[in-house]
């Protein structure tokens, strides 16, 4: 009897202080520094979960390109222009156009070429080369689709070497909804493009291919782009370039179709402040410094993985302030209030962060 006494006086303590603290917690003036909703973050999204996939097969569709299938369980459907993350072994996470069969629920297909440090790269693409073979499991996140295939008649497509896999997709889509499409394929030579033998057969009969083999006819002529009609899309995707020029030679006042995967600008501009108001703390953000290199100085503990705009884990709320926006990631809605701290900055002097 005085043990069963016992734990029912330590059980109503206990009570007590949980009651207590609860009352104190919300009475109190700085709780929760001030009352705020739950912060955004990646971590959570549905595009940022991350699943397993297994690769089960690999191949060289050109000289410097490995070709994955990846294989899962329950793979979230893409359309055509969609990209997943690849989070490597070493934990860097890079990102890739899916060029494979939407209609397969079963696999993803990427591709990737080799990019020398000497000429750009920063090793993803290498581990990629190097590391994932048969067999080997690896997590992955998405799939995304910022270049997504909108319904025309028509379209013109421009690619520059791996720059073809968003398009390919699209060609296959274009070409089965009985569309008018055209399409110039650019690339230092023959040999170094990717699944042409495919796409020359997808545009035979009709020359709806041009190919632009550097080492054979130079550069690209995209004077006809000036004449395409401006209800027609026009899709680019390539090396900055590439991209630049096709964005010279359209019509005034129409803008193609672009996606790039090269890391965006995050410093230029002014330097300006961010409070971080859960903590009370303001830290100034330097004109050649990102938003997460000064606050993490603030906030050790923030996530963050990409640091290019891609991935979404460094999302915050954005209480005050106008954004300049420069990821390649959120929605129009989602940059309505949020941000990526790790490549977008602020257009104006002062930006209010719910941390």
């Amino acid at each position: 009897m005085p043990r069963f006494t016992t734990v029912a006086l330590v059980a109503g303590a206990a009570l007590l202080v949980r009651r207590a603290v609860r009352s104190r917690m919300t009475t109190a003036p700085l709780w929760p520094m001030p009352a705020l909703d739950e912060p955004v973050s990646g971590y959570g999204r549905g595009s940022t979960v991350p699943r397993k996939a297994l690769v089960t097969s690999r191949g060289a569709p050109a000289d410097g390109v490995v070709e994955l299938r990846l294989e899962g369980r329950a793979l979230p459907a893409w359309q055509p222009g969609a990209h997943i993350d690849l989070v490597l072994p070493s934990g860097l996470v890079r990102q890739y156009s899916l060029c494979g069969d939407p209609a397969d629920p079963t696999a993803y297909t990427v591709a990737t070429r080799l990019i020398e440090t000497g000429q750009g790269g920063r090793g993803g693409s290498r581990e990629v080369h190097e590391q994932l073979h048969e067999g080997v499991e690896i997590e992955i996140r998405g799939p995304r689709n910022r270049f997504p295939l909108v319904d025309s008649p028509a379209y013109v497509f421009v690619a520059g070497g791996i720059g073809i896999t968003p398009v390919l997709p699209m060609l296959r889509a274009a070409e089965a909804a009985g569309a008018d499409w055209r399409l110039v394929y650019c690339g230092r030579s023959r040999a170094t493009m990717p699944y042409l033998a495919e796409i020359e057969a997808l545009g035979s009969p009709g020359g709806r291919v041009t190919v632009v083999a550097e080492d054979e006819s130079g550069r690209p002529d995209l004077g006809f782009l000036a004449d395409v009609p401006a209800w027609t899309p026009v899709y680019c995707c390539g090396p900055d370039g590439l991209m630049d020029a096709v964005t010279e030679a359209m019509p005034e006042g129409v803008a193609p179709r672009m996606e790039r995967f090269s890391a965006a600008a995050t410093t230029g501009g002014t330097a300006f402040e961010v409070e971080l108001r859960r903590s009370g703390r303001t830290v100034r953000v330097a004109a050649d410094q990102s938003v997460l290199a000064a606050v993490h100085e603030e906030v050790p503990g923030l996530m963050y993985s990409c640091r290019q705009g891609f991935c979404g884990t460094c999302r915050q709320r954005v209480l005050e302030g106008e954004i300049d926006h420069r990821d390649e990631l959120l929605t129009d809605a989602e940059r309505d209030g949020s941000m990526l701290i790790c490549v977008s900055r602020c257009a104006g002097k002062r930006l209010v962060l719910d941390l």
